[in-house]
């Protein structure tokens, strides 16, 4: 029998006699942290490979940010030397409350030692029943009396897989519309309906699916070469209607429509509020089933419950749900309208659908942030992050720098642009930025948008004023110093 030293982010544990552990050109940990395994019955010490040997050419954030993390609180990380790092990439979605918040450990807590069933397929589970009461009180009254919900492996990929497939079986038809720019997740099916190009590029044209792209109303990225938003939300809205009314369009009636409300990886985008409301009126002139992809906007992050409630009366047919939906545990499911569910027994499934931990600490989660109004939180202090930022720049002699600080709530990206008044995207200054915070303030950022241009923030809900203007300013001093 062998005895095993588990690493694991930098926290040693092991159980039988006490093991010498030896780490060897540490700099940076992450690519020299080795693991040790010895046998009862030999007299050997075999070193397994270092992360970076055994680590997938695919990998990411272990390339940009070369440290182990050992410790988490909040918004703040420590590595394994103790190293604060402020922390507000994309990961921070799925725990809304940061790390380690109290009312996750203790939820985790009580779950794992009430002694209830941790994996139950879609059985019929307590804390199933619990999680899908909190969930409906997040759901707009109009779909509340006739919503339907389908567990799905925990990512949102998946969820986007169920849901294109729900409304292509629904529907008899295989067409999705998706839009420039858009971020669904990287299996397959939803790879198919992701707007940027080079991620797809390794993948041949006919395993990516049915899909027909349009324009996303904004300016700076729309064809049609208009200055104001009202226009463009209103030309792109009467291009997809006079197309989807053309016979002679080139596309066949589509199975549904699938948007962010607010763009994420396509740069932190908000769809304008009278396009939404289009849009609606278009999926229902044609009697095309309208997915709003909520898995990173979803739950309180954008000041509103999801996104799509920015434009009052307009509710989706599907709604796609993961990441902060768990809670801080991984979970996703999609939300829909009864009319569609004519999908047979079986038709997506997967072991792990309906994380029974997941699904309490989702329920415990969710009703924190319904009772204590995180949303209301999101909203007040993303624009306080606004104006501090814009500010600073200001003071900093960075505003030109700066094309515009975009989203609401807490999802905001910051668009860097060349200096000379083309609004060209500045990728280049935005990866420097990225690397100088990083190497001189410990602060940890990712980059999304065209040619990576945009800094994206991503806080925490919990973050407080006196934290969200912190960052404000060291965001500041990091375009500063990358200049």
């Amino acid at each position: 029998m062998l005895k095993h030293l588990l690493v694991c982010i930098g926290v040693y544990r092991y159980t039988g006699d006490t093991i010498p552990v030896t780490l060897t050109n540490f700099c940076p940990p992450i690519m020299s942290l080795t693991a040790v395994t010895t046998s009862m019955h030999e007299n050997s010490v075999v070193a397994e490979p270092q992360l970076v040997q055994v680590e997938s050419n695919a990998r990411t954030y272990a390339r940009k940010f070369p440290a182990q993390f050992q410790k988490g609180e909040g918004l703040m990380l420590y590595d394994v030397e103790g190293t604060l790092d402020m922390f507000t990439p994309r990961f921070l979605l799925t725990l809304p409350l940061g790390h380690n918040h109290p009312i996750l450990r203790q939820a985790i807590l009580d779950y794992v030692e009430s002694g209830l069933p941790q994996q139950c397929l879609d059985l019929a589970t307590t804390a199933k029943a619990e999680f899908v009461t909190e969930l409906w009180h997040w759901l707009p009254e109009k779909l509340r009396p006739d919503a339907k919900i389908q567990f799905t492996s925990p990512a949102g990929t998946d969820a986007v897989e169920a849901a294109m497939k729900l409304v292509r079986i629904a529907t008899g038809r295989s067409t999705i519309i998706a839009f420039d720019g858009g971020y669904h997740g990287h299996t397959v099916g939803s790879l198919a309906a992701m707007g940027n190009i080079d991620t797809k590029s390794q993948l041949k044209t006919g395993v990516l699916g049915d899909i027909a792209f349009f324009p996303y109303p904004h300016p700076d990225y729309s064809p049609f070469g208009l200055e104001s938003a009202d226009q463009t939300a209103q030309v792109s809205a009467k291009y997809l209607e006079s197309r989807l009314a053309d016979p002679d369009s080139g596309i066949t009636k589509p199975a549904g429509i699938i948007v962010e409300c607010i763009q994420g990886e396509g740069g932190v985008v908000p769809a304008p509020r009278e396009w939404l409301k289009a849009l609606r009126k278009i999926a229902t002139k044609f009697d095309i089933p309208l997915i709003f992809d909520e898995v990173q906007s979803g739950f309180a992050r954008t000041g509103t419950g999801f996104a799509f409630e920015y434009a009052e009366g307009v509710v989706p047919d599907v709604i796609v749900m993961s990441k902060a939906v768990g809670g801080g545990m991984p979970l996703a499911c999609v939300v829909y309208h009864k009319r569609l569910d004519i999908w047979q027994p079986g038709s997506h499934a997967g072991t792990f659908r309906g994380n029974q931990i997941a699904l309490f600490t989702g329920s415990q989660v969710l009703r924190y942030m319904r009772i204590n109004n995180l949303a209301a939180h999101a909203a007040d202090v993303g624009e306080l992050f606004k104006a501090r930022f814009l500010g600073y720049a200001e003071e900093n002699r960075v505003r030109d720098r700066v094309l515009s600080v975009r989203g609401r709530g807490l999802m905001m990206g910051i668009q860097l642009v060349s200096p000379d008044g083309s609004r060209k995207e500045d990728g280049d200054l935005a990866l420097r930025v990225q690397r100088t915070l990083f190497d001189k303030h410990r602060f940890i950022i990712e980059r999304g948008g065209r040619f990576g241009s945009v800094l994206r923030v991503l806080p925490p809900l919990t973050i407080t004023r006196e934290e969200i203007v912190r960052c404000a300013e060291t965001l500041v001093k990091g375009i500063t110093e990358s200049l």
